[in-house]
């Protein structure tokens, strides 16, 4: 038989409405008191009802995710990390993918509130302000993540990304590359930022970007391993061809870095690509590849605790999150100085 609050109440000779508050976090109960009924709860292995819970008090305890892709590295990451700091509250989370498609977007969006979701996180693939609203979001605390809208009084969560585009390129211009190019998205504000970013670097650098070296396209998260070959074929095709491309995210070069090799060339010797989000894997790929870590466990743990902090205080003024991105270097960047007495046979 489920233990219920009433029991906990009985053999600790204290009153219901004090272990619910125990429960509820209230700070009106003294510390003695509430050690005593944590420990019975845990010795009980008390499981509360949520949704008997969630009926008296208005709230579902459950937080919906909202990403353009669920097997991408950096959205799976980060939902690992959000749901890791939501975990000792208590609250679920539900999550769900848009596929990169504003319509879908909006409809998971929606279902969600419908299941009366306490907080909404999202990254969101709409091109537009007035989309935002047209979801429907205005009535439900939410925190934009990875993809922001300055104009949006929102709370956000996510990475410096003109940075991200300035320590890429000042890499690559370190290692003393000249001709370099950028593989990027469209549309969204990471994509625009990381654009500004190399483009800003290069002009502090005193270098001119040739025309075609910035290519930019469609769906760089779920399918940018395809994208970044592609996008790759036509800057070998160039005259001169890039000596460094600065991709959008790790599976843009990924790709990038195929079709480099599959001309016949070499990573780094002829051409070094670097990515962003130094997804687990970067460290084993034939390239092992140089990235920006833009810290996405940090992410996902900062927006858990902001979205528990907003459900319990809705009309809070909105923050503003922003992680400073670092630079690892791997071997797609390593100098050619340190390339020596190397074979050339794709490893380290």
């Amino acid at each position: 038989m489920a233990v219920r609050l009433k029991d906990i109440a009985q053999d600790l000779g204290v009153s219901v409405v004090t272990v619910s508050k125990v429960l509820r976090g209230n700070t009106d109960i003294s510390d003695e008191t509430r050690k005593r009924v944590l420990k019975r709860m845990k010795e009980l292995n008390y499981q509360p009802n949520m949704i008997a819970r969630g009926l008296a008090t208005g709230r579902s305890y459950t937080v919906g995710l909202v990403v353009p892709d669920l097997v991408h590295p950096f959205f799976a990451e980060f939902a690992k990390a959000l749901s890791g700091a939501l975990r000792p509250a208590n609250r679920a989370l539900i999550i769900a993918s848009s596929e990169e498609d504003p319509a879908i977007e909006r409809k998971e969006i929606q279902t969600l509130l419908q299941r009366g979701v306490d907080v909404l996180l999202i990254a969101s693939c709409q091109s537009n302000l007035q989309s935002i609203y047209d979801a429907g979001v205005s009535g439900t605390p939410f925190i934009l993540f990875d993809r922001n809208f300055p104009e949006l009084k929102a709370n956000f969560v996510g990475s410096d990304d003109v940075r991200v585009g300035e320590l890429a390129t000042e890499h690559l211009l370190e290692i003393g590359r000249k001709r370099i190019a950028h593989i990027g998205g469209q549309h969204t504000s990471p994509s625009l930022d990381r654009l500004r970013g190399f483009q800003r670097a290069m002009v502090l650098a005193g270098l001119d970007v040739p025309e075609g070296y910035v290519v930019l396209r469609e769906r760089v998260e779920e399918g940018g391993d395809t994208v970044g070959h592609e996008a790759m074929q036509t800057l070998l095709a160039m005259e001169p061809r890039p000596d460094a491309v600065f991709c959008y995210n790790d599976l843009t070069a990924v790709g990038a870095i195929e079709a480099v090799l599959e001309a016949g060339l070499r990573v780094p010797e002829d051409v070094a690509i670097i990515g962003c989000g130094n997804f687990r894997y970067a460290k084993y790929l034939k390239v092992p590849l140089s990235s920006i870590d833009h810290g996405t466990a940090e992410l996902g743990q900062i927006a858990g605790e902001l979205a528990l902090q907003i459900s319990g205080n809705p009309g809070e003024a909105p923050q503003s999150v922003r992680l400073e991105p670092t630079l690892v270097v791997r071997r797609s960047t390593r100098r050619l100085d340190q390339q020596a007495n190397r074979p050339h046979n794709g490893v380290l």
